[in-house]
């Protein structure tokens, strides 16, 4: 049975063999430039680039709230953005997370992982800058993807 594993590190660097997507929450708004995208951005340009031109490009696309894009980054990686946060603030309409995106970009996720026999490696998503807490993601993760027998891997960066 797959189950969640937790570990110090940066999920920029996952852990293990085969296949590994690394999913991250994007924002609406078509902004990357803070929290996890930062070291994303760092180690590889392509995933900032393709985010950029979907966003932009976002009229003739399902760019949205709940969609991802898979981008490859290396002959065993891919990155997926995943729409999950409406706007970039919280404000008087509360956080900016989704739970209901998340969840739903969650699904596409566990498709693609079965489809490329990839684990899955992340940061809490939709809990750093997007403001959402970890005891409504886990068990969206657990539904999504862990349920499906797709190996999750959960990183906590201390720097």
């Amino acid at each position: 049975m797959a189950e969640i594993t937790y570990v110090q590190g940066d999920a920029t660097a996952p852990h293990g063999k085969g296949v590994k997507l690394i999913a991250h929450v994007c924002n609406d708004l078509g902004g990357w430039g803070k929290g996890f995208v930062v070291a994303l951005s760092r180690r590889w340009p392509e995933p900032e680039a393709a985010f950029r031109r979907w966003h932009r490009e976002r009229a003739r696309n399902e760019f949205g709230l709940g969609a991802v894009q898979f981008v490859q980054v290396g002959p065993y990686v891919w990155v997926a953005n995943m729409v999950g946060q409406r706007g970039i603030r919280t404000g008087s309409k509360g956080v900016p997370v989704r739970y209901e995106a998340i969840d739903t970009a969650l699904g596409a996720l566990g498709d693609k992982a079965l489809e490329l026999g990839a684990s899955v490696h992340m940061p809490r998503i939709g809990c750093g800058l997007a403001g959402g807490k970890w005891s409504r993601v886990e068990p969206l993760i657990a539904e999504r993807l862990v349920a499906r027998g797709i190996p999750v891997t959960v990183y906590d960066f201390e720097p």
